[in-house]
């Protein structure tokens, strides 16, 4: 009997007989019931780096050596940007998206039974030769990491970003189990981060939820800093709402509002140098007076032109030359969410971000439902890539989702579904998460400072020939705590900082410098 044809809109809810009604927000967001929001987490104010790695000038030459002095720069600016993809539900990673391989890395072919419990069928599978060209046509390195060919996650990013922006790409799976459609997965690496000093001119962290963790995942319990505890940030109104320079901007123009503000500030500090406040603390309370007329002069000099600000105006995201249409940009609310990121993260305004996408919960129906949703995934990736490059800046991507899934085995031979196999149930085994790295002065290059071969770093740890991920190939492999600690280490890796891991984090799980060695995937790129 023919199946119901089902409604493969990647915005449609996804409800499983065999799971519980949706009760909690986190649950929502897994069927698509509910979207995955952005959020923003804000800690210190302003820095000196709109481009995170180049300084900017602010305000009148008198006044620029006083900006320390009141809080104007901040130690940690200047971090690579960072921003990570939340798919809430429990989506494919390894297998069909990204390649796994055994103990030899990504080559290291599985199994026939392996691919296919990961959703490819004996002819899609990666060591699969063209007796025509005489080539596996089914792997596709241009991104670095070997994605399977016809990966949607591919797809999706390569349709984003230019040829240029893929080649200045380099990438690295990491083989690691996370349990099924729970929110109790410590996944989310933002407090971390913030840790290793990535703050932003306005904000330090972005999230996706108005909970502790900022996203669908919890975050790990020793590194959550109550004092970056996320606000709600879903749309592009809310990150021109971030900035409020007054009425003055508006009745003059940018140029004569922050020589107003200038001359406040002047007249109010020569004033204040002849006023004995008779209180104790007397040069403190005009500390604090004085700068608050040097920060208004200084927020209206760099956020006086609303349009700095508001992704929809900005041409590199949207319209004729950006990265999205008009129409587009519009229609989907996933485009908008990870514009609206984008925006603050790959300018310096935010130090790191979450992007989190519900629906990923996406077995027990035709394999379209999942491929059209890791498509518009990709897409957003790919965005993502795109818009560092435009911008001159490197960007650290991070992509997780909560548990796993596996196939029954059989083929949905429809257009959406490519004849693939179908998702049948959540399996934790197959779980894994990777990271993209982009870099403008060329690809990075896989680390060579240990005696391991380049395609363990490019996988770390291993699958098993039956396509389950083993569980005694790495730290991290069994224990998502620990995948958080090797993701903050490759950040730093990347910044040249990996030994100030242990410094950082003095408990971490990951055992000696040797063995941390094991766990990083790049070189420096800065």
């Amino acid at each position: 009997m023919a199946k119901k044809k089902e409604n493969l809109h990647p915005d449609t809810p996804i409800l499983h007989p065999d799971h519980k009604r949706p009760s909690t927000r986190r649950e929502f967001v897994a069927t698509g019931l509910m979207a995955g929001t952005s959020t923003l987490m804000s800690g210190g104010l302003f820095s000196l780096f709109a481009n995170p790695m180049e300084a900017r000038a602010a305000l009148s030459p008198d006044l620029q050596p006083l900006r320390a002095g009141c809080g104007l720069e901040l130690a940690g600016a200047g971090k690579i940007p960072f921003v990570c993809f939340d798919l809430a539900g429990g989506a494919n990673m390894a297998g069909s998206n990204v390649l796994v391989g055994g103990p030899g890395g990504q080559m290291d072919f599985l199994s026939t039974a392996g691919y296919n419990k990961l959703g490819l069928p004996g002819d899609q599978t990666p060591d699969v030769v063209n007796p025509d060209t005489g080539t596996n046509d089914f792997i596709n390195t241009d991104l670095g990491l070997a994605f399977h060919s016809d990966s949607a996650f591919l797809r999706g990013i390569l349709e984003r970003a230019s040829p240029a922006t893929i080649a200045n790409t380099n990438g690295a799976i990491l083989v690691a189990r996370s349990e099924n459609d729970t929110g109790n997965n410590p996944h989310n690496p933002m407090y971390g981060i913030a840790r290793t000093g990535a703050r932003g001119e306005l904000l330090d962290l972005i999230g996706s939820r108005t909970s502790e963790s900022g996203g669908n995942s919890m975050a790990p319990a020793a590194m959550i800093d109550p004092a970056l505890r996320p606000s709600k940030v879903d749309r592009p109104g809310d990150v021109t709402g971030l900035v409020d320079t007054g009425k003055l901007v508006g009745l003059l123009s940018q140029e004569d509002a922050v020589a107003v503000l200038e001359s406040v500030y002047r007249l109010s500090d020569q004033k204040l140098g002849q006023v004995d406040t008779k209180i104790d603390a007397d040069a403190v309370v005009k500390d604090l007076v004085s700068c608050g007329y040097l920060k208004s002069a200084d927020l209206a000099d760099r956020f006086g032109d609303p349009s700095q600000l508001n992704p929809s105006l900005d041409a590199d995201l949207v319209g004729p030359a950006g990265i999205f249409s008009q129409v587009e940009y519009d229609d989907d609310r996933e485009f908008r969410k990870t514009a609206s990121v984008m925006k603050l993260v790959a300018n310096g305004y935010a130090g790191a971000g979450t992007i989190t996408m519900g629906g990923y919960d996406y077995h027990g129906g035709r394999r379209a439902r999942g491929e059209v949703r890791d498509l518009r995934a990709g897409r957003c990736m790919g965005a993502a890539l795109e818009y560092a490059a435009r911008r001159g800046v490197p960007l650290f991507m991070y992509v997780f989702s909560d548990g796993s899934l596996s196939s029954n085995g059989m083929i949905d031979d429809t257009e959406d579904g490519r004849g693939k196999l179908e998702w049948a149930s959540d399996n934790q085994s197959t779980a894994a998460s990777f990271i993209l790295v982009y870099n403008p002065n060329g690809r990075p290059q896989l680390f060579t400072g240990d005696s391991l071969a380049p395609e363990n770093h490019q996988q770390i740890g291993h699958f098993r020939p039956d396509g389950s991920g083993e569980t005694s190939s790495s730290p991290i492999a069994n224990n998502v705590n620990l995948l958080v600690e090797a993701v903050v280490l490759n950040y730093l890796a990347i910044h040249g900082e990996q030994a100030n891991f242990e410094v950082l984090f003095p408990n971490h799980g990951l055992g000696n410098v040797q063995l941390r060695d094991s766990l990083t995937a790049f070189n420096p790129i800065i």
